[in-house]
């Protein structure tokens, strides 16, 4: 963990109605997981969107999406989709695979830069770009750049779901950039839970830092801290709970910060 980039994130994400810039904040994720430059990564993004205006209809959305997902060929990977690195940009770049989210992030990213006006859309299950002023035109950038209207989305989400779960129109409104790296930071904890890896922590305590982080989360993050041995960092989060939490729960919170905090001794 690079204490530097990590600490550069949160000054980023402090302010709960601060903007951040995503291409800074999604390196940032990357840098405090690995050691990079990432003004040099910044500038790699600006190679990529001078590199894209080679190609005509680069400045349309379904024609960046063809420059990237057909051209170029960056694809979501369907092999190794719990593979850390789909979820850090640089190696996205690199290795032209990644998760619906950060190939949602790389045209977002060269989109702004060439004046291509998309943003993202934080649909459950599955990330899209949406276009600036059509609520009915998408692109989903996992499968090929597909360009996709309102019922296709549905379907996306129908196939994913079936019927566990209802689909609701709000489902496609754009998302903010803090809300897209607090989802890339969620994915990744989730992946390395899974695995009960250390690199666990570091991810948790960047979204921890998140101010608009529901206690709820909070609490869940705590547990999954303890799962993989972080018992002093789950004790922490959750006696910060007990002073907000309603009567009914502060007991529960501090009974198990105490045993998570016996663990750690």
């Amino acid at each position: 963990m690079d204490p530097g980039a990590a600490e550069r994130f949160r000054a980023l994400i402090a302010a709960a109605d601060a903007e951040p810039p995503l291409d800074e904040g999604a390196l940032l994720i990357a840098a405090t997981a690995h050691e990079l430059d990432v003004d040099a990564w910044l500038a790699r993004l600006d190679d990529c969107a001078g590199a894209a205006l080679a190609f005509p209809d680069a400045r349309t959305p379904p024609g960046l999406a063809r420059v990237l997902f057909v051209d170029w060929a960056f694809a979501g990977n369907t092999e190794h989709y719990d593979d850390p690195r789909n979820s850090f940009l640089p190696d996205v770049i690199d290795r032209r695979l990644g998760l619906p989210i950060t190939l949602s992030v790389l045209m977002i990213e060269v989109g702004r830069r060439i004046g291509v006006p998309v943003h993202g859309v934080g649909m459950p299950g599955h990330f899209l770009v949406g276009v600036d002023g059509d609520p009915g035109a998408f692109v989903d950038p996992f499968h090929a750049g597909a360009v996709l209207d309102r019922v296709g989305c549905r379907e996306r989400f129908a196939a994913m779901y079936g019927t566990q779960m209802q689909f609701e129109d709000h489902f496609l409104e754009p998302t903010t950039s803090r809300t897209i790296l607090l989802r890339m930071l969620t994915n990744l904890e989730a992946t390395y839970a899974r695995s009960r890896s250390a690199e666990t922590r570091w991810v948790a305590q960047l979204r921890l830092a998140f101010p608009e982080l529901p206690p709820a989360d909070r609490e869940r993050t705590a547990e999954v801290l303890a799962a993989v041995g972080a018992f002093t960092d789950a004790a922490d989060v959750l006696e910060g709970l007990v002073a907000l939490a309603p009567d009914a729960q502060r007991d529960r919170l501090a009974r198990q910060a105490v045993a998570h905090r016996s663990r750690s001794n």
